[in-house]
């Protein structure tokens, strides 16, 4: 008979995202250890962690031995929390003896002696408030006193025991000032929280957390952004596309274009993604953006992420090819959002594109564009994960996605900043070609897994009824090359306005 798996309780943190990687919190009754330089939030979270207990009625006691109880009120001020009669801080400080030098005992050192006082005064002032949560800020001022790695592990060994029989949740904070190769604490406490803190060369800064160790419990494992505001610390769990499934019925959406419609063997497909690529200002945005137009007439919502271009200059432009998406995004079927790829991590951003899928029920989702996107990743092959991640969880949940991505180059041999052809079920080639001393736009489709699709090229235009496609160009060579050249006549061609 198999044995039943008993599910401990969980002290939460206050931290949806924390909370989630951890599977629920801390376990109660154990110690914990926070570390981090000093800046990437720990005293955020401890604070936090001790208003979510007092919010549900638990004693919660911060014992500081490097910031002061003025500090931590002004710092939860800042974030708009109130600490109340629940959350007692007990700031610890050296006695005033062992400050004096004339009153030091020459036989003992004073560390010795401040070391006894210190652990005698954690234990003291536990007994009198009596938590069920405790923070310990910071080891390193133990570290210190102990001197030796020895007594520094007997030391925390004590505390830890000491805190298990009265069943308090502890959670203890370190700086990694005194010594960061120093891993006693890792062996001894029940669960290892890691906090991270890198300066990208413009921009701000980047956060990020991940779960070391936790004893008998499953976390989510790796990296999760996190960032820092008002109102506390946010997280942004990593985004596994396999825990999110939705079922649906996969049916084709069309763009309105038949030609287009025509192209790509009659639409595309729900629940799959689309990549259009092509040098600049050949129209990739414009594409999309059809989508995203034919999407809002059928009554659903649709999503929009740009990366490299201003709102109010979007909105002008899209309303002079008959794309409302001004009105479209006041009446609630259109989310619009600006996205600063300097300032903005890829977790918080696959964070918000589920949050607006999964409660805008958007079923069109355009990012506009990788080239942007990639600017707020540390390199290439991260980027390519989280794209694939991204997709999937899009496709998943039934959205027809579309990524546009700018080559480099007008003409001749052209290269993407990254290739991610192979992670699109279907890719949408727009070129520059020459014929009859004018510069045209072509339009190709290289690639649908999702069924069939033309191999033809057709030429199309940007004006103010938004795309116009021709009909196929036959006379036509040179597409893959990236030097699209037409042999034929002019009578295929779309007539030049005069």
């Amino acid at each position: 008979m198999e044995a039943r798996i008993e599910r401990l309780p969980k002290a939460a943190t206050g931290i949806a995202g924390l909370d989630d990687i951890s599977g629920g919190g801390l376990t109660v009754g154990h110690v914990f250890l926070l570390e981090g330089n000093p800046g990437t939030g720990k005293t955020t979270i401890a604070v936090k962690f001790l208003l979510e207990g007092s919010k549900h009625g638990e004693k919660g006691l911060y014992i500081t031995l490097s910031e002061t109880e003025r500090e931590l009120r002004e710092g939860a001020a800042s974030h708009g929390w109130t600490i109340d009669d629940n959350f007692e801080i007990f700031e610890l400080v050296p006695a005033e003896s062992l400050l004096d030098a004339e009153q030091q005992q020459s036989l003992l050192y004073s560390a010795d002696l401040e070391l006894g006082e210190t652990t005698k005064s954690i234990f003291e002032v536990f007994e009198k408030v009596a938590p069920t949560r405790v923070v310990i800020d910071s080891l390193s001022e133990i570290r210190l006193l102990a001197q030796s790695s020895l007594r520094y592990r007997r030391q925390i060994l004590a505390l830890k025991h000491y805190f298990a029989r009265r069943q308090a949740t502890v959670l203890l904070l370190d700086d990694l000032t005194s010594d960061t190769m120093d891993k006693t604490v890792h062996s001894i406490a029940h669960g290892v929280i890691q906090l991270e803190e890198l300066a990208p060369d413009y921009g701000g800064e980047r956060r990020r957390l991940r779960v070391a160790k936790y004893r008998g419990q499953g976390f989510r494992g790796g990296f999760h952004d996190f960032t820092i505001g008002h109102g506390g610390v946010q997280v942004f769990p990593r985004l596994v596309s396999s825990e999110h499934r939705r079922r649906f019925d996969r049916k084709q959406i069309s763009s309105a274009l038949p030609e287009l419609d025509a192209m790509l063997g009659g639409g595309i497909e729900q629940g799959s993604s689309t990549l259009v690529i092509g040098p600049a200002g050949t129209g990739k945005s414009t594409f999309a953006f059809q989508f995203i137009d034919a999407a809002v007439k059928r009554g659903e919502h649709a999503a929009l992420f740009v990366f490299d271009e201003e709102l109010n200059l979007l909105f002008d432009r899209t309303n002079l090819m008959g794309f409302k998406f001004e009105a479209m995004r006041k009446d609630g079927l259109l989310h619009i959002e600006q996205v600063d790829a300097a300032e903005l991590s890829p977790g918080e951003f696959s964070h918000r594109v589920r949050r607006v899928v999964d409660h805008a029920h958007a079923k069109t989702v355009v990012i506009d564009s990788l080239n942007g996107y990639q600017a707020s990743m540390p390199n290439e092959n991260a980027l390519i994960l989280h794209i694939h991640e991204l997709l999937q969880y899009l496709n998943r949940q039934g959205a027809a996605t579309f990524l546009t991505v700018a080559q480099h180059g007008l003409v001749g041999d052209m290269k993407a900043p990254i290739d991610v052809t192979y992670l699109a079920d279907t890719v949408i080639l727009l070129r520059y070609f020459e014929a009859l001393g004018r510069v045209r736009r072509a339009v190709s489709i290289i690639k649908k897994r999702t069924g069939f699709h033309e191999d033809t090229i057709r030429e199309f235009r940007i004006g103010e009824a938004g795309l116009n496609l021709g009909g196929p160009l036959e006379n036509f060579q040179g597409i893959l090359r990236g030097v699209p050249t037409f042999i034929g006549n002019a009578d295929p061609l779309l007539k030049v306005e005069k």
